[in-house]
């Protein structure tokens, strides 16, 4: 599913226009991201999962087309974690009924 076809689907499941599902899910993807963006930043939703930053130490790597060793830079980088419902569902066992 691409991003067009999600804003389709959240029109139609939630009975409101696509221009509004688009606004939506804009916003959710710009609250997330600077969420993330802030120091310790992190968005939970419970039963979907958990928006996250780590840091990846710098580390030495193989170039593979010269084989020789390179240097890769310390970097942050995003994160998700499923929550218990989500990885349920995926795993075929049906997200939990409340």
């Amino acid at each position: 599913m691409n991003k067009s076809e999600l804003i389709d689907a959240m029109a139609q499941d939630a009975g409101i226009t696509k221009v509004a599902a688009k606004a939506a899910l804009e916003s959710f993807m710009s609250n997330v991201q600077s969420t993330l963006q802030q120091k310790e930043g992190k968005v939970s939703l419970v039963g979907f999962g958990t928006f996250s930053v780590a840091e990846r130490a710098a580390r030495q790597g193989i170039n593979p087309a010269t084989k020789k060793p390179i240097k890769i830079a310390a970097k942050k980088v995003a994160k998700f974690k499923p929550g218990a419902d989500l990885s349920n569902a995926v795993a075929g066992a049906g997200a939990k009924k409340k």
